[in-house]
């Protein structure tokens, strides 16, 4: 299934790149930030350009930890600027890693709502996506098709609130697409009425929480 784009050509290649790939598989890849507190956003869009593909993902995981399993942080009942003036050595052992569902790729100028025919490369270095990147993903509702039939433990109702909540701050939600995002939402979700029910309050109150969501075209 792919889906044409005419602004394809127009997309953006300065990304902000900020953690490399250190594991990956066709439906998932794992990357490390360079920095520690170089900490993306749960629900975020990333991309890895990997042989002349681009490939799309969501961050569904994030971890904070020891690089060293032996090196356990533990509680100085200081602040963390406290920290950094008295011990900052203690923040070189720590490290921040993320995991990103894939959900789509884009090569030869076509964007593709499928796994990709091979996983990112090792060391790929991993950025946050461009606005216009953020729209040509959002486009069509298909990215839906894989979060659901994704066989990752995954919290799908928060992460699929957290892609809306980063569409309307990219101001590329429209009206159009909420409703097609909502109507294959309970086409995909149709064995789960009650959670069908409960979410759709949730996103309503997203919605409402956000300044100029009325004005969704």
């Amino acid at each position: 299934m792919k889906q044409q784009n005419n602004k394809a050509s127009s997309v953006k290649t300065d990304e902000t790149f900020f953690a490399e790939i250190l594991e990956s598989n066709i439906t998932n890849w794992q990357a490390q930030s360079w920095k520690w507190d170089a900490i993306p956003e749960f629900g975020s869009l990333v991309i890895a350009t990997s042989d002349n593909r681009t490939l799309f993902g969501i961050i569904y995981d994030i971890t904070t930890g020891p690089i060293d399993p032996i090196r356990q942080p533990v509680a100085y009942q200081k602040t963390q600027e406290e920290l950094l003036q008295e011990q900052p050595q203690i923040f070189e052992f720590l490290t921040t890693s993320f995991s990103c569902l894939s959900i789509g790729y884009q090569e030869n100028n076509q964007f593709f709502y499928n796994l990709p025919p091979q996983p990112p490369k090792m060391h790929t270095f991993v950025g946050n996506a461009t606005t216009e990147q953020y729209a040509t993903c959002f486009s069509h509702e298909h990215f839906l098709h894989l979060i659901f039939n994704t066989t990752e433990q995954i919290n799908r109702e928060e992460l699929l609130l957290a892609i809306i909540r980063h569409q309307l701050q990219h101001n590329v939600l429209t009206k159009k697409r909420l409703n097609k995002f909502i109507e294959s939402f309970f086409m995909l979700n149709r064995n789960n009425y009650l959670q069908t029910k409960m979410f759709l309050p949730r996103l309503q109150k997203l919605l409402e929480s956000t300044a100029g969501w009325q004005e969704l075209a």
